[in-house]
């Protein structure tokens, strides 16, 4: 009696270990802390500006993906090095997060107002997409854009 009794504690315990569900308050905490670094970033942007932001907001290994790939943190900085315009602007339409809270993504739209080479003042609009991964400390760096 004794050996099942412990059979069906040890059973109890595995059984309930194994408890995949995530509850929805989570998830939605964890969209709500993509947006609002999101909502930092495009901040830091403009108040520091493009070079400044996307340094801080970049994993180590990330990528942009411009006309090219650009692969590395170190290859982000001498990429936007020479950039110090603060006239980027963005904000997600959509966010969402994995059921582990490791990785998330969001898209929207965004805006970047610059000059020509003659002085002409251009707009250019599109659709960002940001691939977010949750760092160490707790803090989400992006590691695609």
């Amino acid at each position: 009696m004794k050996n099942l009794l412990q059979c069906l504690i040890l059973f109890l315990l595995l059984f309930s270990s194994c408890k995949t569900e995530t509850k929805t308050g989570s998830i939605e905490k964890w969209k709500q802390e993509i947006r609002e670094t999101e909502q930092d970033f495009a901040n830091m942007a403009k108040e520091k500006g493009i070079h400044d932001a996307f340094l801080h907001y970049a994993a180590k290994d990330a990528v942009l993906k411009r006309r090219e790939l650009i692969i590395g943190k170190e290859a982000i900085d001498k990429h936007l090095e020479k950039s110090i315009s603060k006239n980027l602007s963005w904000s997600p339409d959509f966010v969402d997060v994995s059921s582990s809270g490791d990785l998330g993504y969001t898209y929207g739209k965004y805006v970047y107002k610059y000059n020509d080479s003659i002085g002409n003042a251009l707009e250019d609009k599109g659709i960002f997409h940001t691939v977010w991964k949750r760092q160490t400390d707790g803090s989400w760096k992006f590691v695609w854009d």
